[in-house]
Order: C-alpha cells, then sequence, then structure tokens
C-alpha cells in the first residue's frame, strides 16, 4: 500500500528556510495583553470622536431650534402687536385726551400749591385757553391767598396752561404729551409692519 504524505504540505518543518519561533505562554499572555490594550484604545478614541461629534451635531441642532423659536416668538409679538393696532388707536385718540381734559384743572391746582409753597404771599397768574376758566376755577380752593388771577387766552389750546407765582413760571402742554404718546405708538407700529414686511 502506498502512502499519500507525499501528497500533502508538511507543517512541522520551517517552509523554504523561516526559522518558526514558539512563544511561551508568558510571552504569548504579553501579546494578547497588548493586542487587548490596542483595541481598546482604538475603540476609546473612536468614542470619544463619535461623542465630539454626537456634541457638536446637538449644538448645531440646539442652535437652529433657538434661532427658529426666536424668530416665531418675535413673529408672533409683532403680529400681536399689528393686531392691537385699533386699541392703540383708540387709547391714543379717545381715552387719554379724555383723562387728561378730566385731569386738566386738577393738574393746574396741585401745580399752582406747589409753586405758592415756593413762593409764599406771591401774585398767582394762570392762563388758560378760552372757555375753560369757570371749570378750572371750580377746581380750585376758594381761600387761596393772596387771590388768583385767573385769565383766557384763545392761543391756547386745549390742555395747555401758563402758571406764575412771583417770578416762578410753569407751562402745561397736555396737548404735546399727547402727541409725543401718539407719536411713539406710531413709530413702534411702524416698526413692527416694517418687521412683518421684511420676513
Amino acid at each position: 500500500m502506498m502512502s499519500i504524505a507525499h501528497l500533502l504540505e508538511d507543517f512541522t518543518a520551517p517552509a523554504s528556510g523561516v526559522a518558526v519561533h514558539l512563544l511561551d505562554e508568558e510571552a504569548l499572555e504579553e501579546q494578547r495583553l497588548a493586542a487587548f490594550e490596542r483595541g481598546y484604545g482604538a475603540g476609546w478614541d473612536d468614542a470619544v470622536q463619535a461623542q465630539e461629534q454626537g456634541r457638536a451635531q446637538l449644538g448645531s441642532d440646539l442652535s437652529a431650534t433657538l434661532s427658529d423659536l426666536s424668530f416665531t416668538y418675535q413673529e408672533a409679538m409683532t403680529r400681536m402687536t399689528l393686531s392691537l393696532e385699533p386699541m392703540f388707536q383708540s387709547l391714543v385718540q379717545v381715552v387719554l385726551p379724555e383723562t387728561f381734559e378730566r385731569g386738566f384743572a386738577t393738574r393746574l391746582a396741585e401745580q399752582l400749591g406747589e409753586m405758592a409753597g415756593e413762593q409764599i404771599g406771591q401774585p398767582m397768574h394762570l392762563t388758560v385757553p378760552a372757555g375753560t376758566s369757570e371749570q378750572v376755577a371750580a377746581l380750585l380752593p376758594q381761600d387761596i391767598s393772596p387771590r388768583l388771577q385767573l385769565v383766557e387766552d384763545p392761543s391756547l389750546l386745549p390742555g395747555q396752561a401758563r402758571l406764575q407765582v412771583g417770578i416762578a413760571r410753569r407751562e402745561m402742554d397736555c396737548a404735546a404729551l399727547l402727541k409725543s404718546i401718539a407719536t411713539a405708538f406710531d413709530a413702534y407700529l411702524f416698526e413692527a409692519r416694517e418687521a412683518l414686511s421684511n420676513e
């Protein structure tokens, strides 16, 4: 019977003159440990890199979301402001003028009292718009001393008055205050409309 061993490669003999180096158990364990450390380090580096990429993506997403929210909030506030325009117009054109008109004489009396306290015994002059002297006189204390000289001036607009006690002078101009409030409201509404038209 013939053997087939000559047909099979012999792995026990070194191939083509290369020396085979067998490792003992300790060297083999060191190589395993080194391979584990290399694999663990590579895995750790990959995890750190993945975490940094995740943080960068999260930061980018969060920034975009906050930007969208800010824009949405700003747009909502602008639209709400414009929806309140009729209320603003009513406030400026009706409510505030009526409030100033009702409080005009009272405010004059307060101003005169303050000025009289600073200039005791000095003559007092109050100039008011035409047709308002009776209303103003009714609100002023009757025991003012010295007696107040109340004069109407047709050049004064409603809400305007000039006060003088001795050498101290003051002017009241509720009309100018109302006008400045109306101008501020108009400017605010104009900016709101511009913001919406630029979207």
